[in-house]
């Protein structure tokens, strides 16, 4: 992907996600301790305990031994202390890789405090993280304007620092708007192609573009994996700035805003209520969880709330 020229301005500038925060960013997903490991459907090795039980790598218990189990896994030490058969029983351990989808098309170059595009790619990474210190394989997509990258799940930092590299490069590309290509209902199609049987995806983005197309994909997707929703949004998306007349452009037109219509300020808050509302439906309908990043808020007490400590406590 051609990036912008490198220079100390860009490298700091606050509309590019900065490489080294993004890595700094694992420290606090060590806190996400209780990040999801839902049941797995499919019979191959890995990380998370499954409620199948059966031989395994994890010794879970041992019990009275039953008609039609297995004699080899009889404890014989126990059993001959108790002179009762006994029988261990293991827990089966499955993977889950975590795949993660980032929107970074031209819609989240956008913000009042904080660019979208910046805070997504900080939700991907520390979800990036936290995957990795649950000793998952982790890897997903990132869509741009016009083009998008493919990182394989690995079980490694080097998978998770590709992945970030790639947040890098494509958050720094939106300096220079281009003509979309990708859509909403696109990503999903290409993402679709990729989902693993058994994987926990987690979709980054705005939705600003979320139809009934989409919602078929999502739910084709949610037969092979856990689909879980990040919405970013800004506060001037939820409602307009303070009545007034305001000068905008998108980079490229420039026109005003008359920000006084009140008819024009219900309309634009209605908007974003109803998509709102929208993503909220689809996703109880999915199954998985929805996480609501505000641009102005900091994504790790966001996922701290749901994964972090203080979660599994209460």
């Amino acid at each position: 992907m051609r990036e912008p020229s490198k220079s100390g301005d860009l490298e700091i500038n606050p509309a590019i996600a900065i490489q080294q925060s993004l890595i700094r960013l694992r420290y606090g997903a060590r806190e996400l301790t209780n990040f999801p490991n839902p049941v797995a459907r499919q019979q191959v090795s890995g990380a998370h305990r499954s409620r199948w039980r059966g031989r395994g790598m994890d010794f879970e218990e041992v019990r009275i031994y039953k008609p039609g189990d297995d004699v080899r896994s009889i404890d014989w030490r126990v059993t001959a202390r108790t002179q009762v058969a006994h029988t261990k029983i293991f827990s089966e351990e499955r993977e889950r890789p975590i795949l993660i989808i980032t929107d970074l098309r031209g819609s989240m170059f956008f913000g009042s405090q904080r660019l979208k595009s910046v805070v997504a790619c900080e939700v991907a990474a520390a979800l990036a993280w936290a995957g990795l210190a649950a000793n998952d394989r982790v890897g997903g997509l990132i869509f741009g304007q016009q083009q998008h990258e493919d990182v394989k799940a690995k079980r490694s930092h080097h998978a998770v620092l590709q992945y970030i590299y790639s947040l890098h490069g494509f958050s720094k590309y939106l300096l220079n708007l281009h003509e979309e290509t990708f859509t909403l209902t696109g990503m999903l199609h290409e993402s679709k192609q990729r989902v693993l049987p058994g994987s926990t995806l987690f979709i980054i983005s705005d939705f600003n573009d979320l139809n009934d197309e989409c919602s078929r994909h999502l739910f084709d997707i949610a037969r092979l994996a856990r689909v879980n929703l990040c919405h970013v949004y800004d506060n001037l998306e939820v409602e307009l700035p303070p009545p007034s007349v305001y000068a905008v452009s998108d980079g490229k037109n420039k026109m005003l805003l008359d920000c006084r219509n009140s008819s024009l300020r219900q309309s634009y808050a209605d908007s974003f209520r109803t998509r709102s509302e929208q993503i909220k439906a689809v996703n109880e309908k999915l199954g998985g969880c929805l996480l609501t990043f505000n641009t102005s808020e900091n994504i790790m007490s966001i996922l701290g709330r749901t994964y972090g400590k203080r979660r599994r406590r209460a």
